[in-house]
């Protein structure tokens, strides 16, 4: 499956374009003949069936400026959009200018533009007709049919994760498939119902899933795995655990805004379901940082959404200033992200004995910066970045720039001693190794009176691959004898700091309920003046980002969803 929009075969196109366009309750207009080409009874290599999956992976969303042209962590304390005024979706989102009728299209998975109701419900008519056909390839001796159910099952918990946790409860429809003549007017199953549901799922299937590592990994490159599944059931499982639903549901009393109890067994599941990846022995770090973006089948990767090869996201978010490469500079990342990240000694650059140098401040800083985010003076394309005001990527011309005095780094290739840009991998990643090592010592850390060695190794491990310094202790950057917040303090960076830009951001605040705190100020950059050898850094405001709490904490449902269900319950306040 090297490119999803490509292999859609022309004998579903018509089936997919019909589910496509209909509401997801209602029945697609297609006629029994159309299923019985896409499930035969008499496909022995099962090629529409399998086409018809294919179509359903194509529904992953790719967040590569995926929020109309942004990152969705644009929307963060992490990232503004380079775009002028205040309409392009994530600027409407991250300064609280929505309501039910008009949450940015992008961002609204259950009715705008990308619904996974749509991939449910393909999922569903998947799981229900694969059983006619005869498919004759087998994987580790089971028939290929049903490891594709189990493939159809995992994207199905994957789309309800994905709705759960923007929305609270959502309704559950089983393998069902709703016709016209039934009752579609569906209440909201709980929170608690969900997350069971979503870790029954995973559990259910992973023992009739690709295994990992995967035999073939070219034949079967970008097919969920076993270690998908139980991936995805650990981060369930993680949410599940955090504040924002497992004691401070934003409506005590409302099982579909989360728990109505606080339970710390729950922390202790989610870092038993993390354990359990880890324990599989078949996933690692890989060898460098920037590296997991650009090779595909490295041992990080556990699932992506695949991309093409070329050079759109430097297209999208490379600086501006270089004729020959045409970046349009779309993602400004805040002074905000930049400082989180530590020296190369590990400690923060708030640390007097860090070694930070607020005249200099990009020497000797933690490695992962210099992947992350382009700055002034940075090595970019054959030259050292000017973002000073007036500077080559700074011209102030009234072209589209940065407003914050950096750019986006990560994702991007090895440009920086090219002159012009070259095409390379740009798979989406959805789950990779130091996800799981991240969430498995934040659930770890929360069980405990104080972290223990799991859970500093956890974090040891992602500072040796990102290339801090161990230190003459060894413990590159991290303070011995923490207690468990300010270990919680420290994961919290880290995870900031490995995951940016990968959509983790934007929900890690909501869900530690910290969103009504950084987003509730001014997001900031810099302004730098070059003058002969001097160079001065004034840190500025660049734009007032708002949350509306507790509301904000979920997203309305859809008000045309509310309107014609009178069983569907709107979220508290919106």
């Amino acid at each position: 499956m090297k490119n999803c929009k490509n292999i859609i075969w022309i004998a579903v196109i018509s089936l997919v374009c019909g589910i496509s366009a209909c509401k997801k309750y209602e029945q697609f207009p297609v006629d029994k003949e159309t299923l019985n080409i896409v499930f035969d009874k008499n496909d022995s290599l099962g090629t529409n069936a399998h086409a018809y999956l294919n179509s359903i992976y194509a529904l992953l969303k790719d967040g590569h400026n995926d929020i109309g042209t942004d990152y969705l962590d644009a929307a963060s304390d992490d990232a503004i959009s380079s775009a002028a005024g205040s309409t392009n979706q994530v600027t409407i989102l991250s300064t609280a200018s929505y309501n039910s009728l008009t949450l940015p299209a992008s961002e609204n998975v259950w009715s705008g533009t990308e619904s996974y109701w749509t991939g449910i419900r393909m999922a569903n008519e998947f799981v229900t007709n694969i059983g006619v056909v005869p498919v004759q390839q087998t994987y580790n001796g089971v028939s290929m049919k049903f490891v594709w159910k189990s493939e159809a099952r995992f994207l199905r918990a994957y789309f309800y994760f994905e709705l759960v946790k923007r929305y609270g409860g959502v309704p559950l429809l089983g393998d069902k498939v709703y016709t016209i003549n039934d009752n579609i007017s569906l209440p909201r199953n709980s929170f608690s119902d969900c997350i069971q549901y979503i870790v029954s799922e995973c559990d259910a299937i992973k023992g009739t899933m690709l295994t990992n590592p995967i035999i073939s990994p070219n034949a079967y490159y970008g097919r969920a795995t076993q270690g998908a599944a139980m991936a995805l059931k650990a981060k369930a499982l993680l949410y599940a655990a955090s504040p924002l639903f497992n004691g401070g549901n934003i409506d005590p009393s409302n099982t579909l805004t989360g728990y109505t109890n606080l339970d710390a067994t729950r922390w202790a599941a989610a870092a038993q379901a993390a354990k359990d990846v880890i324990n599989l022995n078949v996933f690692s770090l890989d060898t460098g940082f920037r590296d997991v973006f650009l090779t595909q089948n490295n041992p990080e990767i556990i699932f992506i959404r695949q991309g093409d090869n070329g050079d759109n996201i430097e297209s999208a978010n490379g600086p501006v200033g270089f004729p020959a490469a045409n970046g349009l500079g779309r993602t400004s990342p805040t002074q905000d992200l930049v400082d989180a990240f530590p020296m190369n000694n590990g400690l923060a650059i708030t640390d007097p004995s860090s070694g930070y140098n607020s005249d200099n401040p990009y020497v000797n800083r933690d490695p992962r910066l210099t992947y992350t985010v382009l700055y002034n003076g940075a090595q970019w394309l054959n030259t050292q970045l000017q973002t000073f005001e007036g500077g080559q990527s700074k011209p102030n011309t009234g072209q589209q720039q940065t407003l914050t005095s950096y750019y986006m780094r990560k994702f991007m290739g090895y440009f920086e001693n090219a002159n012009a840009y070259g095409s390379h991998n740009e798979d989406w990643v959805i789950l990779r190794y130091a996800e799981i090592l991240l969430d498995y010592a934040e659930a770890e850390n929360e069980t405990l009176p104080a972290p223990g060695s799991d859970v500093y190794n956890a974090i040891i491990a992602l500072r040796q691959r990102a290339g801090i310094k161990p230190g003459t202790d060894n413990m590159y950057g991290l303070k011995t004898g923490m207690s468990q917040a300010d270990m919680r303090t420290v994961i919290q960076n880290e995870r900031r700091i490995e995951l940016a830009f990968e959509e983790n951001r934007y929900f890690d605040i909501r869900r530690w309920k910290i969103a009504e705190t950084v987003m509730n100020q001014p997001r900031r950059g810099e302004t730098i003046i070059q003058s002969g050898n001097s160079t001065t850094y004034n840190i500025v405001n660049v734009l007032t980002t708002k949350f509306l709490q507790p509301k904000m904490y979920l997203y309305p449902v859809p008000y045309d969803e509310v309107l014609k269900n009178p069983n569907m319950k709107q979220n508290p306040g919106w």
